[in-house]
């Protein structure tokens, strides 16, 4: 059968469907899906891909790169899609109105199927050269990728570092090819996944974002700062990320979340209710101002003591070579939350340690009455404060779970997860 052929079979059958309602939903709310086509033999697929899609209820609006309309057209696509199909960038009728933003905005996810090794690279690049890679940089709502591709490209070291920090972004899935031949007649893995995996994996995401919905999340972040006088204060190196990333995949999840945080350059995220504090004494009186909550993440690097404060500038003595500062103890926030009457159900702490680092921990969650403690080396040679990577060990009462080095979002989607799935 040819390809025209094969269009006009699916598309009457797909008309016959849609006309008689029968349309497979599975209590699956319907999606506007922005679906990206890319170069490739697996293109193909995207007939079936497109008619399953519709079949169910979704609406498909269709981008072709140039090099996917080698393998399909922009006819075939409108079609099957009962939509127009886009192709151009510089689109006088689309570019009106902002066109691509308005794409990308008006998506409830983007699926890229395939994609191939030179579109994830300019994903992980930030390069926008055509319609499909603008739209990307345009949006943040969720995105699956389907990789599709030879065998050989797929153990590539440079494709993998990319592949690993576009799928370290929060609001991006990975798909993962399949073990099989190829057209080019090799074997491995990098087979597109079928379209039934594709379509699970929309209906995964679409449940996802009830997992935590209208669940109430607290969550501290960044340093605190204790000033010293007017022009001086103490603080740490702590940037806010893990938090800020904890924070932003909360609210993907649908819960409600409020995000105190101390000085940070971490820009807000979007859904997330926020408050500024500058010291450990008023993020506890923010913490204790929004409980109760169902759960409370204690991310925060809270400064254990503050000095002294001094009214007025504290002057150099010519005569004097040491200054003492007297140190007065901070009030413990993770202590007064987990012996709170109004505690939370689940009350999860950070400890940043340099050394011992489980033999800590395990003090710490015995002292602090919490129900979990997730310990991070802080030490010099980690690189942890300040970065965009994270390694923790998860511990509990009864058990110990080390995640290894990975970002800090990757870092809140397992947390998120066993927080869920205990």
């Amino acid at each position: 059968m040819d390809k025209f052929k094969l269009i006009h079979s699916l598309s009457t059958e797909l008309s016959t469907e849609l006309s008689t309602g029968k349309m497979i939903m599975n209590g699956v709310k319907m999606t506007k899906i922005l679906l990206i086509i890319s170069g490739g033999i697996a293109a193909v697929k995207s007939y079936d891909l497109v008619r399953s899609l519709r079949s169910r209820g979704h609406d498909v609006t269709v981008i072709l790169t140039k090099a996917a309309q080698e393998f399909v057209t922009s006819t075939a696509m409108t079609t099957l899609s009962g939509k127009r199909c886009y192709t151009d960038l510089f689109d006088n009728e689309l570019e009106s109105d902002i066109g691509h933003i308005a794409l990308a905005r008006n998506a409830d996810l983007i699926l890229i199927a395939p994609a191939t090794a030179h579109l994830i690279g300019q994903m992980a690049l930030g390069l926008c050269s055509d319609l499909a890679t603008t739209c990307l940089m345009a949006s943040d709502n969720p995105i699956l990728i389907a990789p599709a591709m030879n065998v050989r490209m797929w153990d590539n070291i440079s494709f993998q570092k990319n592949l690993s920090f576009v799928q370290s972004q929060q609001h991006i899935t990975i798909i993962p090819p399949e073990y099989g031949s190829m057209a080019c007649g090799e074997i491995g893995v990098g087979r597109m996944a079928e379209v039934d995996r594709i379509i699970h994996a929309i209906d995964n995401l679409s449940q996802q974002k009830k997992l935590l919905l209208d669940k109430e999340i607290l969550i501290t972040a960044g340093p605190t700062i204790e000033k010293i006088d007017p022009v001086r204060y103490i603080s740490n190196f702590s940037s806010g990320k893990q938090g800020f990333a904890l924070a932003k995949e909360a609210a993907n999840l649908g819960a409600k979340v409020t995000l105190i945080s101390g000085q940070t350059t971490e820009n807000i995220p979007p859904h997330v209710k926020y408050i500024s504090v500058l010291s450990a004494e008023e993020m506890l009186s923010q913490v204790l101002k929004n409980m109760p909550r169902d759960y409370a993440i204690f991310t925060a690097a809270v400064c254990d003591y503050r000095p002294q404060y001094h009214s007025q500038k504290i002057k150099k003595d010519k005569n004097q070579e040491t200054l003492q500062l007297e140190m007065i103890k901070n009030p413990d926030i993770l202590y007064e939350v987990s012996h709170h009457k109004q505690r939370p159900k689940i009350v999860i702490g950070f400890a940043a340690e340099t050394e011992n680092f489980i033999e800590n921990g395990r003090k710490k969650l015995h002292f602090k009455g919490c129900d979990k403690i997730y310990v991070n080396d802080v030490s010099e040679t980690s690189n942890i404060f300040g970065s965009d990577e994270n390694q923790v060990v998860e511990i509990t009462a009864s058990s110990e779970e080390k995640l290894e080095k990975c970002h800090k979002n990757m870092v809140a989607r397992w947390i998120l997860q066993r927080l869920i799935e205990p």
